[in-house]
């Protein structure tokens, strides 16, 4: 991460870190576009103000990204609250990860439901447990909890998807 700090070209940094930001943008917005936008502005404001912060760019980009798509979601949630009101309706849900082609496109769907029907606090550490491959001592400075409490945020998510997905069988 060190390396990626010095070297002086965005794009090759935004390149190498955007897909693991994108991914774990989805898990707070509502489409693949919002989680896109969320990205670029937080991307955006770390190189322009905060790149020279000392500290992990990493974490300071997952913190960017998790405030941008909450803006976006108050945001949204008001417009949506407008548009209620005036009769509108609401856009249906776009999925988390890419489809699958053949029947592994009902696997992952399986997959996103049980991850949307995760208490919110558990399937965002879960999130950037495995895709954000940060520590637990890391999402606990992050999320302003203490890295027990992270652990075992991740060890319930687990297990509730251990209970709720059945496993693949091959033959």
């Amino acid at each position: 991460m060190e390396a990626t700090r010095a070297s002086p070209s965005w794009k090759d940094w935004f390149e190498a870190y955007g897909p693991k930001l994108l991914l774990c943008a989805r898990q707070w917005t509502r489409s693949l576009a919002d989680a896109e936008d969320v990205v670029q502005e937080a991307f955006v404001r770390y190189w322009r103000h905060q790149r020279e912060l000392p500290g992990d760019p990493q974490a300071l980009l997952i913190t960017s990204v998790r405030r941008a798509a909450l803006d976006l979601a108050r945001r949204e949630g008001r417009r949506i609250a407008r548009e209620e009101k005036a009769d509108g309706g609401l856009e249906e849900r776009e999925g988390i990860f890419e489809p699958l082609p053949g029947d592994g496109d009902e696997r992952r769907a399986e997959i996103e439901a049980a991850l949307q029907r995760l208490p919110e606090e558990q399937r965002e550490v879960l999130v950037l447990k495995i895709w954000e491959e940060l520590t637990f001592e890391q999402i606990g400075e992050l999320l302003g909890i203490s890295p027990n409490t992270a652990a075992s945020r991740y060890r319930y998510a687990l297990g509730a998807l251990r209970k709720e997905l059945k496993p693949l069988s091959y033959g």
